[in-house]
């Protein structure tokens, strides 16, 4: 386990210049003089913006324009109150024609949700809201600003800024990082030639929010010029210490330059804050005083175009979503040069060849390098390993190379994850110094992302297992919850019972009993109607009998209604079949004189014998002779 230097040892060997090394590292022959004589130029405004809404390590943020809308310098396109997320904004003044997927400018080339803005060549801006007193204001104020910039790292990683300035760990080194040790790039050291001021004033915020013991300002030592200004910039200060590192690649990564600087050795799943540092990049100090200072969003960045296939290599100011194609054509592109299109985003150790030329600029962009014919070692045909051990030696992280070549290219992951696969940062040094031309970084990078997909799909299959065993214990619970509801109800009602001081068959008799008297008084009921209808419909009869010249008016006047002629039929009905009963016994002829001499026999002996029923009977059949005489006389 290693020991860390504490802090006074390592302030004393910095005052001395003597420094510490990382194991590993090559020299690839530089070539940053192509790029760096003529101060950085400012990119006329392309005529379309392509703007990735992811250029950072983190999560999308939520579109807030559609297609058709207006939009201006600096104006988000993009926010979320997610911290991982940053707004993106637009570049330029003009009009949304699109949203869609398109080329990004990644290693994979996968398409990547793009806003499309047609430039009106105005470039009207919005209006910006510095924060000029920043020392008087809360902490929480100067992040929420440096986040709604969008400001991510722009040495190449593009952590979140705001997310790293929101420690709140002490710290004793406050490391800004100048090196650039990739051979071609020469992006930084002509931004803190020409801007080493606003450099110093990003310092100076980040040291107002982390309040480290020191700051150390790493530049390497084939800048000359930028040392020096970077030097009188920060000389007031007296806890800002600027110091040259020499030059070896890759001297720039985040845990070698630790290494270099202070002998701590960042652990292998740890951070820099883990050995009481924080590291940025010089162009992220520039961003953070134009955000803070001008109140300006991240719309732009300085981007080396090198490259001996380019007549004019040069640094230029350029538009966040720039295609690549307009940024090589500004610097001379001349095609005849290449054997074939080839144009590498970032430098030849770290950088990959991009797909298309509409692939944008984005905030990680510090590089496009066209190279001529045979500029670049010409990738052959990979030979068989010798076993050399070159890579190993070159490995800055102290690696074994060869052995997470061949694990990675069987898709053995697991044993290549248990040589410390993700410890690689891909600088190229393994494949740089390869006798066997074998891309080591390429299987590297394959072996990582399967290992990642992989994980995905199971931290996926883990998600719906929970969610599925959850349904299953949920739908469990619900029908327990039912069951015993209803053993409960049950239970109350068998309860509810036994309280009650009869049986239940006692009540259930009782029911009935109650049932049967209710239908039995209904019966009556009826019954004595049927009896006074029979009695009204008589009595009507034989007022008609005896008044034959009564009119239809006065008859229908003394019509019942709907439910006495249903009894008067019924009664007529029953007098019918009883008269039929007594016409079988009496011959025809004498049924009128029988059925007078019924009638005065009812009407001289009250007490007859004869049912009630029979009476009713016998006078509706009179009636009814009486009229079919009536109805005989009046026809002759």
């Amino acid at each position: 386990m290693s020991v860390f230097a504490d802090f006074d040892t390592i302030m004393e060997r910095l005052a001395s210049q003597r420094l510490w090394d990382f194991p590993g590292g090559v020299r690839p022959e530089g070539q940053k003089a192509l790029s760096n004589k003529h101060a950085i130029e400012t990119m006329p405004i392309p005529q379309k913006l392509f703007i990735p809404l992811k250029q950072h390590i983190g999560v999308d943020a939520d579109l807030v324009v559609k297609v058709g809308d207006y939009v201006k310098r600096g104006q988000a396109l993009t926010e979320s109150h997610n911290p991982f997320a940053l707004p993106v904004h637009a570049s330029s003044s003009g009009t949304i024609i699109e949203i869609a997927p398109k080329a990004s400018s990644h290693p994979s080339g996968i398409e990547e949700l793009t806003v499309v803005i047609e430039t009106d060549g105005k470039d009207d801006t919005v209006q910006y809201h510095p924060i000029s007193d920043y020392l008087n204001q809360p902490h929480s104020a100067l992040i929420e600003a440096i986040c709604k910039a969008g400001i991510s790292g722009m040495g190449g990683a593009g952590f979140p800024t705001h997310v790293k300035s929101s420690n709140v760990k002490p710290i004793e080194f406050l490391i800004i990082n100048g090196v650039e040790c990739e051979p071609y790039i020469s992006a930084d050291d002509r931004l803190m030639r020409e801007h080493a001021w606003q450099i110093r004033q990003g310092i100076d915020i980040l040291a107002h929010l982390l309040s480290p013991k020191q700051v150390l300002i790493a530049v390497e030592d084939n800048k000359p010029e930028a040392l020096k200004t970077i030097s009188i910039a920060c000389q007031q200060q007296t806890n800002y210490q600027v110091i040259s590192i020499p030059t070896k690649y890759p001297a720039g990564g985040e845990k070698q330059l630790i290494q270099v600087l202070t002998s701590r050795e960042v652990p292998s799943d740890g951070l820099p804050i883990d050995v009481g540092c924080l590291m940025y990049n010089v162009g992220t100090c520039y961003a953070i005083s134009d955000a803070i200072i001008e109140g300006k969003p991240l719309t732009e960045r300085v981007v080396t175009v090198t490259g001996k296939a380019l007549s004019q290599p040069k640094n230029i100011w350029a538009r966040i979503g720039t295609p690549v194609a307009d940024c090589i054509s500004a610097a001379g592109y001349d095609r005849d040069r290449q054997v074939n299109p080839n144009i590498i985003m970032g430098g030849p150790m770290m950088g990959f060849t991009l797909r298309s030329g509409q692939c944008p600029i984005i905030k990680t962009t510090n590089c496009l390098l066209a190279p001529a014919a045979k500029e670049l070692p010409t990738i052959e045909q990979e030979k068989p390993c010798i076993r050399c051990s070159a890579c190993a030696d070159a490995c800055p992280v102290s690696l074994l190379p060869q052995q997470l070549f061949w694990y990675s290219k069987s898709k053995d992951y697991d044993v290549a994850e248990e040589y410390n696969l993700f410890d690689c940062i891909e600088c190229g040094a393994c494949a740089y110094v390869c006798p066997s031309e074998i891309p080591l970084v390429h299987y590297y990078r394959m072996a990582k992302a399967d290992i990642r997909q992989q994980q995905l799909d199971k931290e996926k299959s883990e998600k719906a297992r929970i969610r599925f065993e959850s349904r299953k214990a949920r739908l469990l619970a619900e029908k327990k919850a039912r069951e015993e509801k209803h053993r409960q109800a049950a239970a109350a009602r068998k309860n509810a019972m036994k309280s009650d001081g009869s049986n239940a068959k006692d009540k259930i008799a009782a029911a009935l009993a109650r049932a049967k008297a209710k239908k039995a008084q209904q019966a009556t009921i009826d019954k004595s109607a049927n009896d006074k209808s029979g009695n009204d419909q008589l009595a009507s009869n034989q007022s008609v009998t005896n008044n034959p010249e009564q009119t239809p008016a006065n008859t229908k006047e003394n019509t019942p209604d709907k439910n006495e002629k249903i009894a008067a039929a019924i009664a007529r009905a029953k007098a019918k079949k009883a008269q039929q009963k007594m016409s079988s016994d009496i011959p025809l002829e004498k049924s009128a004189e029988s059925n007078e001499q019924v009638t005065d026999n009812n009407n001289n002996q009250s007490g007859n014998a004869l049912s009630k029923k029979e009476k009713i009977a016998a006078a509706v059949a009179r009636a009814k002779a009486k009229k079919a005489a009536q109805q005989k006389n009046n026809d002759s």
